[in-house]
């Protein structure tokens, strides 16, 4: 009787240790083509949550994860999203890769008034869809670098450093590939031109011969992209299979894994914007390293931005619930709009990140660097980045 009466009072009282952590939802792609995005981002969360957790949590109480794969496709990702505040009963999102599916999902997050940090989709819209007047309050903010800036560093380096005057894109048909595209052409538009081709590709395409074809007799001085790894490899691959060599830049996405792997040699040189690359230029960026390391048993980020910006994210909203007392939705958006203490990150230290109409953590240019692949793996382009990410 005395063993039973144990056993009914320990279920009694889980339960109620289950209520005390704090629960926070994590959605990326885990599988499929985006997946070295996302699982590099979900790694970096669940480090800062175990760094988190081993100082005593946050007001106390542990922090929980509940993850959720969302397939990098729109549909699941507004399921996912659902059934995280619906059922799971989180008091905060973290994540979200692709910008289609943050589109489509997070809009969930701000009718339940809960906060989401954006951790990797960097469409220029994510952060502007729920403005003043029609939504006074707005839940959506972002770590990662959105499009204008990244599309505006692309063309710098093509036109401004480079002095290339006849450029083609290439973009994926996603809302990625589209609004990125948009980023573009307003960057060339800015300074007078215009690209010679603008060429649109699906999903899983393995066959860009056509299109390459096309820039090449349009007379490209180089290729800018907006796409994700795999395809971005079919690219490469074409253009070396063509005997065309000319320069490859686009977004941050040309740092993935299986660009990197599937491209090979063909890989070598492609530049992109990063906001971070993995070199130990500070102490919080070599902890971060080790951290990596001792976590996943690897060296190897698939893709390290994704990675580091997951870190950050967590460390923004932990911060965000001590400074609010709070796990109330509305108690939290107002810190993060007005963050007080200092969080020292992976990619910055963040001084006011947030601010009540700036939902974004970086700014210009100046925030982030070029990268460029190097045997086999991402690097400073330029040295002189390399030392401003030094503090130098």
């Amino acid at each position: 009787m005395l063993r039973l009466l144990v056993v009914l009072l320990c279920l009694s009282v889980l339960p109620a240790l289950a209520e005390t952590a704090i629960r926070i939802g994590v959605s990326g792609p885990f599988t499929g083509g985006s997946s070295p995005m996302g699982i590099s981002m979900r790694e970096g969360i669940r480090i800062a949550a175990a760094e988190l957790n081993a100082q005593g949590g946050i007001l106390g109480r542990p922090i929980e994860l509940v993850e959720r794969d969302d397939e990098a496709r729109n549909e699941m990702g507004a399921q996912v999203v659902q059934d995280l505040i619906q059922n799971e009963r989180i008091v905060a999102g973290l994540g979200i890769v692709n910008t289609g599916v943050a589109l489509a999902s997070q809009r969930y997050y701000q009718q339940a008034r809960i906060p989401v940090i954006t951790s990797v989709a960097t469409g220029s819209l994510i952060t502007r869809q729920f403005l003043p007047p029609e939504h006074p309050d707005n839940f959506v903010f972002r770590v990662s670098a959105n499009d204008t800036i990244q599309a505006a560093m692309i063309v710098f380096e093509a036109v401004d450093r480079r002095k290339l005057k006849r450029v083609a894109i290439f973009h994926d048909a996603t809302n990625y590939g589209q609004l990125g595209r948009e980023d573009l052409e307003t960057a060339l538009a800015a300074r007078g031109m215009q690209a010679v081709t603008v060429e649109r590709f699906q999903l899983r395409q393995a066959d860009m011969t056509a299109q390459l074809r096309r820039a090449r007799e349009a007379g490209a001085q180089a290729v800018l992209t907006y796409g994700i790894g795999p395809e971005l490899a079919q690219i490469a691959n074409g253009m070396a299979r063509m005997g065309w060599r000319v320069p490859l830049i686009g977004s941050w996405t040309l740092a993935m894994s299986n660009f990197i792997d599937d491209a090979g040699p063909n890989a070598e040189g492609a530049r992109m914007p990063q906001t971070f690359i993995p070199e130990p230029t500070t102490p919080r960026r070599a902890a971060f390293l080790d951290a990596w390391l001792h976590q996943t048993g690897s060296t190897r980020i698939p893709v390290p931005p994704a990675a580091a910006q997951g870190y950050d994210s967590l460390l923004l909203l932990a911060a965000a619930i001590r400074q609010a007392g709070s796990t109330n939705g509305d108690r939290i958006r107002e810190a993060l709009e007005d963050l007080r203490i200092p969080v020292e990150g992976v990619i910055m230290t963040y001084m006011r990140p947030f601010s009540r109409s700036r939902h974004e953590t970086i700014s210009s240019a100046h925030d982030i660097y070029m990268g460029e692949v190097r045997n086999g793996r991402v690097v400073f382009a330029y040295q002189e980045d390399r030392l401003r990410a030094a503090g130098q």
